[in-house]
């Protein structure tokens, strides 16, 4: 029985030091891109890049926190999970009000650099993705990670479409519309993310 605990713990050693070291360079990575995309944004007047931009530095913060639990038990990951729900729900909002303030100061995006650095924001969140898919059930805090990461590539993926559709109708809207979508995406993960961490929370609780 003192061969299987030992064994057992560490098993879960070995796992926690891959969960960390993966953490690390997705953290890394979304850090970098951040600042990519958020200067992009400014210079190309895009709510798209702006919006995938606040969720690249969300999933930093995310996986910082992510990284803090990993040693801790199931209830302070329980915890890590909603305060990234709550992050999330954050920059859904930002996002929101960045629409709105472009619709009363309309101005038209530059679709070229919209769609370069769009390009670049799918390949290295596709990265990201390769990395944490192995870890998705893990546990809760591995879990909200890799749906954080899931969520990137479909933002991304519309960044890319926003930078077509301005670049052939010549409107502000295609930018617009994508920035919306990535907010909204923003909440529905957030409200999955903290429904979830309550339930934890709860159980543990009990």
């Amino acid at each position: 029985m003192a061969n299987c605990c030992e064994d057992k713990a560490c098993e879960l050693d070995a796992l926690g030091k891959r969960q960390r070291h993966v953490l690390q360079i997705v953290l890394v990575i979304n850090a970098l891109m951040f600042f990519v995309e958020s200067g992009a944004g400014l210079i190309a007047r895009s709510t798209a890049l702006l919006a995938d931009s606040l969720d690249m530095l969300g999933d930093a913060l995310v996986y910082g926190f992510s990284l803090w639990v990993i040693t801790r038990d199931q209830r302070w990951r329980a915890i890590a999970a909603l305060l990234k729900g709550l992050i999330m729900a954050a920059f859904g909002i930002v996002v929101l009000l960045e629409v709105l303030d472009k619709l009363f100061e309309p101005v038209l995006p530059i679709a070229p650099v919209i769609g370069t650095v769009g390009f670049i924001a799918l390949a290295a969140n596709s990265v990201c993705l390769v990395l944490l898919l192995r870890h998705r059930h893990d546990d809760i805090n591995m879990r909200s990670t890799w749906l954080c990461s899931r969520n990137d590539i479909i933002a991304n993926v519309s960044v890319l479409a926003a930078a077509g559709g301005v670049a052939v109708s010549g409107s502000m809207w295609p930018d617009v519309i994508v920035g919306l979508g990535i907010a909204l995406l923003f909440l529905h993960s957030a409200i999955h993310v903290l429904k979830q961490s309550v339930i934890e929370l709860q159980v543990r609780h009990d």
